[in-house]
């Protein structure tokens, strides 16, 4: 594959290709852009179909990091990473190894983080041998101590940023009787439906593993439905919370939702489907910002955690939709344009 020509290279930095025949390690380190700080991204271990897929998907991530750090006003570039495989089956103390070697090498260019498919014990297991991963120290909460783990911080932060949307678009502040349907209820999906379901929502869930999706549903007595009818019930938001390119020409003609807003990365398949978005009166909480909260998390463990800063910090999510949203009313754009326009001045020199 001619990755220079590929539609989601968007002059990249650096682009390493990582294998070791020993561990069975073939990865993928993707930096986009490290104008504001080190390129600092999770990485992610996924059975990709393809090498191509793969390389598409940490070339997307990466860019996008780049602009949720930028947004969220961190002093951080943009980075990803992808281990390809099955996490289930091909994840081992060696491979992990063999990458976290490998992020040595870069000597800091790019730090990792938890991601799809890696947890907080896999950095734990790098860290032994690279400084050049986060999200491993643990923090004080309002419920006692939690792991390094930020996808409290993310959930959060997509909470306050659908109260955000639904002010913007439907005029009020309670969330209370607002019907949410939830696609994907791992760590961060799961958390987000708990905090949506205290505030008074009403819930449909949705997971492409069944056995997580049923206790979901038991504990929140929340909705179960089958994937495939997530994206048309009468609900006021759809909240994308698995991975990536949900909003495509299949699926947008199929909403009913006023509001979408999620804590999926790279939720619109193409650019053009923030304008069919748009075209349809849905509003759009462009991903990077509202799932901002993660990355806002691990960086406040790189300069010294305060929690007081670090909700003050999440919670300035709320605004910064705000004034996407007021701008993208005003010059009739979408959403996501107006975004990454306001990235842009804070990022390129």
């Amino acid at each position: 594959m001619a990755v220079f020509s590929l539609s989601d290279f968007a002059d990249h930095e650096q682009v390493v290709f990582v294998s070791d025949d020993k561990s069975g390690l073939k990865a993928i380190i993707a930096i986009h852009n490290s104008n504001l700080g080190p390129a600092l991204g999770g990485c992610r271990m996924w059975p990709y179909a393809s090498e191509d897929e793969a390389i598409r998907d940490v070339l997307r991530l990466s860019r996008g990091m780049t602009y949720k750090s930028a947004m969220a006003r961190l002093k951080l570039g943009g980075g990803k990473s992808v281990i390809i495989g099955n996490p289930r089956t091909h994840k081992t103390p060696e491979l992990l190894a063999a990458f976290a070697r490998a992020l040595e090498q870069l000597n800091g260019r790019y730090i990792a983080a938890e991601d799809s498919g890696t947890s907080v014990a896999d950095m734990k297991i790098m860290a032994q041998l690279t400084s050049h991963v986060a999200g491993i120290v643990d923090k004080p909460s309002d419920q006692g101590t939690r792991s390094g783990d930020p996808s409290p911080a993310t959930a959060y932060g997509v909470f306050v940023g659908i109260k955000a949307a639904v002010q913007e678009k439907l005029g009020r502040d309670s969330l209370a009787g607002l019907r949410v349907a939830v696609q994907g209820v791992g760590n961060v999906g799961l958390d987000l439906a708990r905090q949506l379901k205290a505030a008074g929502a009403q819930l449909w869930i949705t997971d492409i593993h069944r056995e997580p999706l049923l206790q979901a549903g038991k504990e929140l007595g929340a909705t179960v439905v089958a994937p495939d009818e997530i994206f048309g019930l009468d609900v006021d938001v759809f909240a994308p919370c698995a991975l990536g390119a949900v909003l495509n020409d299949t699926t947008i003609p199929q909403l009913k939702a006023a509001i979408v807003a999620g804590a999926a990365n790279n939720q619109l398949a193409e650019p053009r489907h923030g304008v069919a978005l748009m075209k349809r009166d849905i509003l759009y909480a462009p991903d990077y910002v509202i799932n901002a909260g993660g990355i806002i998390d691990v960086y406040h463990e790189r300069i010294g955690f305060e929690r007081a800063a670090l909700i003050a910090h999440i919670e300035g999510i709320h605004d910064n939709l705000l004034e996407i949203f007021a701008r993208a009313r005003k010059e009739a754009r979408p959403t996501g344009e107006v975004a990454d326009a306001i990235a842009e001045e804070r990022f390129m020199r």
